[in-house]
This record gives C-alpha cells, sequence and structure tokens, in this order.
C-alpha cells in the first residue's frame, strides 16, 4: 500500500471548494484537457486520492487519455496504475498499448513489481519482451523472476519491496535504514531481520523499532518467532494464514530459510475477493472471465455444461417415460414430479454450498470428511422429515387421499436426504481427487438430484400402486 505524496498547485487552489461528485469532477478533469490547461489539469487530477484518480482515468476517452500523458510523467501514473481493480485491468492492453512505448515501460518500471508482473502476463510474449528491454535492467531482472512463478501461489502475488534488517545492527542504524527505503517500500510496519545469508531470522514491528533503546542490537528487540509461507504455497492457504493471525503482511521464503518477498494484506483481500468470485461462478457453471467476453465466447464457455446436462436430463425424461404407464393409470402422480425435483434440487445446491465452503475454510482436515458427511445426512433426515410431514398434510387434506400423500411425503424425505448427500459427497470426492470442487455446480448437482429424486418417486408410488389406483 503505497503512501502517495499528493500533488497540488497553490496557484489554482481555491481557499474553500464545494465539494464535488464523481461526474463533476470528470468533467472538470476533461474540460482543462480540452483547454490544454496544464495546471488546473494537475490540480483537478491530484487533488484527489489515487483510487479516485484511477476512476477518472478510466473513464477518459482514448484520445483525452493521450493528452494526459503529455501533462502527467510515468511516475505519477504508476500511482494510479497501482490501485486499478482487477475488473478494470481487463482494459489495460489497449490503454498501454495507446501510450508511447518507452512512456509506458517507464511507468511499468516506477510501479510496484508485483503489479507490474501482473500486468505484463496480460500480454503476449513479444511484447512482454519489448518493454522489457526498455525497463532498466535491474528492475526489469526483478520483475521477470515475479512473473516466472506459478500462478495462484505465494511467489506470484509477493512483492519484493519491504525493508529487511540484520540482526547485528544497532536499532539507530536500523531506523536510519528504515527512513531510506520507506518511500518504496509497500509497507514498513514490519521490519524483517535477516542474519549475513539472507535467512529470515526474526520480525521486528515499527512500534518496537521507535519504542527501543537507540543502541540496543535489533537481535534483542526482535521476536525470534515468525509466521512465514513458502514461495510455493498455495494464495489460498496464504489468505487463510493471514486472517487467521489478523497479519497486515506475511513473509514469503523458500526452503533454505532465505527471505524472497512479503505478501501484504491488500493483495490478499484481492485473492479473497477472486476465491470467492470463482467458487460462484463455479457454483453456476460459468466462467469467472464471462462478464468480460463477447457473446459467443461466453456462449462457448456455456455450452459444453449445458450439453453435459441436457443428456443428464435427458436420463430424467426417459426415466419418467420409463413409468408413463403407471402415471397414464394414476395421472395425479405426475402434478407432484416438479414438486418433488425442484425441492431436492434447491437441497442438493444449499449442502453443495456448505461443503465447498468447508472446503475453502477447513477447521479440521483430518475429520472434515466424516464430520461433514454425517453432517449434511442428519441436516438431510431432518429438512426431509419436516418438508416430507408437510407435504403428507397438505395433499391428505387437498386430494383426500392419504396413501398419495404418504408417497409424496416419504418420496420428498427420501429425495431430500440424497440430494443432501450427493451435494455434500461429489466436491468432497473432487477435491480429494485433486479437482476444482467448484466444478461440481449448482445445475449439475441439481440435474442429478432430478434424475434421483424422479427414481425414487416413481419407487415407491409402484410398492403403492394398488391402492392409488
Amino acid at each position: 500500500m503505497k503512501d502517495q505524496e499528493q500533488k497540488r498547485l497553490s496557484s489554482s487552489k481555491p481557499e474553500q471548494e464545494v465539494e464535488l461528485t464523481p461526474e463533476e469532477i470528470v468533467d472538470r478533469v476533461k474540460e482543462a484537457l480540452a483547454k490544454h490547461d496544464q495546471s488546473a489539469l494537475r490540480y483537478e487530477f491530484f487533488k484527489n486520492h489515487p483510487y479516485d484518480q484511477a476512476k477518472i482515468y478510466i473513464k477518459l476517452s482514448d484520445e483525452e487519455r493521450r493528452l494526459l500523458y503529455q501533462y502527467i510523467s510515468a511516475r505519477e501514473l504508476a500511482d494510479v496504475y497501482d490501485v486499478l481493480d482487477e475488473d478494470e485491468q481487463e482494459d489495460i492492453i489497449d490503454y498501454l498499448e495507446a501510450m508511447d512505448d518507452q512512456y509506458a515501460a517507464n511507468m511499468l518500471g516506477e510501479m510496484y513489481r508485483d503489479n507490474a508482473a501482473d500486468i505484463l502476463k496480460k500480454f503476449s510474449p513479444n511484447k512482454i519482451v519489448h518493454y522489457m528491454r526498455l525497463i532498466p535492467i535491474e528492475q526489469a531482472e526483478k520483475i521477470k523472476t515475479l512473473m516466472d512463478y506459478e500462478d495462484e501461489t505465494a511467489g506470484a502475488i509477493m512483492t519484493t519491496e519491504f525493508v529487511q534488517i540484520k540482526a547485528n545492527q544497532t536499532i539507530k542504524s536500523a531506523m536510519t535504514l528504515v527512513r531510506a527505503k520507506a518511500e518504496n517500500a509497500e509497507t514498513i510496519y514490519y521490519l524483517y531481520v535477516v542474519d549475513d545469508d539472507s535467512r529470515l531470522v526474526g520480525v521486528l514491528t515499527l512500534r518496537d523499532l521507535i519504542t527501543s533503546d537507540a543502541n540496543r542490537l535489533v537481535s534483542e528487540a526482535m521476536s525470534p518467532r515468525v509466521v512465514t509461507v513458502s514461495v510455493d504455497d498455495n494464495q489460498q492457504d496464504v489468505a487463510r494464514t493471514i486472517q487467521d493471525y489478523d497479519f497486515l503482511a506475511i513473509p514469503v521464503i523458500e526452503a533454505t530459510g532465505e527471505l524472497l518477498g512479503i505478501i501484504t494484506v491488500d493483495d490478499i483481500l484481492d485473492v479473497m475477493d477472486e476465491e470467492a468470485v470463482a467458487d460462484y461462478s463455479g457454483l453456476a457453471g460459468v466462467s469467472v472471465d464471462e462478464p468480460y467476453q463477447t457473446p459467443v465466447k461466453s456462449a462457448q464457455s456455456r455450452l459444453p455444461w449445458l450439453i453435459t446436462l441436457l443428456f443428464l436430463g435427458m436420463g430424467t425424461s426417459t426415466l419418467i417415460g420409463h413409468f408413463e404407464d403407471m402415471i397414464s393409470e394414476v395421472a395425479t402422480l405426475s402434478l407432484f414430479i416438479t414438486l418433488i425435483t425442484g425441492t431436492s434440487g434447491n437441497a442438493g445446491t444449499q449442502s453443495l454450498a456448505v461443503a465447498v465452503r468447508k472446503i475453502a475454510n477447513p477447521d479440521n482436515e483430518e475429520s472434515t470428511f466424516l464430520q461433514l458427511i454425517f453432517r449434511e445426512l442428519f441436516t438431510g433426515l431432518i429438512c426431509g422429515l419436516i418438508t416430507g410431514g408437510t407435504i403428507f398434510l397438505i395433499i391428505t387434506l387437498w386430494q383426500k387421499n392419504m396413501v398419495l400423500g404418504l408417497v409424496v411425503g416419504v418420496a420428498m424425505l427420501c429425495a431430500i436426504t440424497v440430494a443432501n448427500l450427493a451435494g455434500s459427497i461429489i466436491p468432497l470426492l473432487m477435491d480429494r481427487l485433486g479437482f476444482d470442487p467448484a466444478v461440481a455446480s449448482g445445475p449439475f448437482i441439481t440435474t442429478l438430484s432430478d434424475l434421483t429424486s424422479v427414481l425414487i418417486y416413481f419407487s415407491i408410488a409402484s410398492q403403492f400402486l394398488l391402492y392409488l389406483s
């Protein structure tokens, strides 16, 4: 999280300004650009928080952005790009390609390296090489190192801009070092202590640094117990660790104990949002990138699921056709097919959501599987008994047929219980086999529940056919 110095031009700043709406601020920036008024443009743009500057930036037209580049430096624009949201970064390729290549490279070189690496990954290999040649060699090498880490790992989301101090130096010299490096560090709340081989040996908070005696050694003031993550750890595990310990940042080390970088809480918030979107999209059976795709691309991503579910649904239709004679003999049975399939599908989706949540946030990994299965079994039985009992009373009073009410009620009990088990077992099995549990999406569980509930319903009805007739 960068501490950006806000730029203001006193000559154009009024003593008191009425608070403007975001739309009015954008209009003022556009007006200053149209008039080529650099002083007014810089005042209207830089008086805002970097996040608001980013919002203004994306609302400008291509021509207005090209004018903006003439009045603000690549260093100043880097602060804007550092706070662009992930969804706003979808247009970054177009934004950068509209810039002068050297200006774009200078801007990337001024950004935090982890953010610059994320942006460069969006480009083709040839374009990446082109920009890397224009970025200063030392900075380009550090950015490339971050790009080489596998996606969704600690290495891929860490930053190498942090403050590390030596265990054998004094608090006074450490304070001097912090003052020198603070401007370019993402956070200075935690100071990581390393030995002569760059191995992490302790941590010192900024509060400890300020309150400790100036002549005291860092090794005496630091805490030797440091919670770390490995460079190859999955980003979900890193997010869970930061959440559990309420950290603002966590160090990333390799197998030898060498400190490679840190992961800050703002990056973890992005990870948590990304994982939540992925889980929600998985439950709906759609791609996480679909909001940014063309209708043709969206259709291509949805069709495999729809076709698969179509064939599974045909199995349900075939099953109903198998009981066609029974339905023709007792036509009333057809009234409750959708009632049972719909309710069991809803129950299965609820169980699926709980299972995916449990997988994402395990309390006790050794007992998660059995505990969740038994929990969902008993939950299904309770829900099934109450729902089945309710529909039994309704049908008995409505149709004046206790046997029909009993058939539908028992079928509802069994269908909900089976759907609950399927909704929990399938994603757990997929997780154990190394597949993404979100693949067991809501539409799949719902269609599977339709198939099983129809089989249960007519199997029970066939046992009471004599009384129903």
